[in-house]
């Protein structure tokens, strides 16, 4: 049995809304379904869906200092005792680099996007 979809009317293009279209390239990061199947879903042809997608990943990338999720663990005070070594956890791919600046210790990972670690570097070199 094949699917077969009618439309009626004059044949003119659908408009999508950005929100319709950013909840539709949402839904396609979102893993559960195939981006293919979510273009059949909302009755687009795949390209179009990829071309969106496309278009979206090009406007992030324009952003200028992107948030990334940072957590800054502040050192003990060179006076006290530092805690005991706790084991390090090992990424998959290994190859992380630590660097500390003014006593803050910054964990920069193998994959890590270079302007995104510099902009970091430069807030707490500010912040200091």
């Amino acid at each position: 049995m094949r699917r077969i979809e009618v439309f009626t009317g004059a044949g003119q293009r659908r408009a999508w809304s950005a929100e319709d279209k950013a909840r539709i390239v949402a839904e396609s990061y979102s893993g559960l379904e195939s981006v293919c199947a979510v273009a059949r879903r909302y009755g687009l042809a795949q390209g179009q869906l990829f071309t969106w997608r496309r278009e979206a990943r090009k406007a992030l990338a324009t952003i200028e200092a992107p948030f990334a999720p940072v957590v800054i663990e502040p050192l003990p005070p060179p006076a006290e005792k530092p805690p005991p070594k706790r084991p390090r956890r090992r990424s998959r791919g290994g190859g992380g680099i630590e660097l500390e600046i003014d006593r803050v210790l910054v964990r920069v990972e193998r994959g890590a996007d270079a302007k995104t670690v510099a902009a970091v570097i430069g807030a707490l070199k500010a912040e200091r």
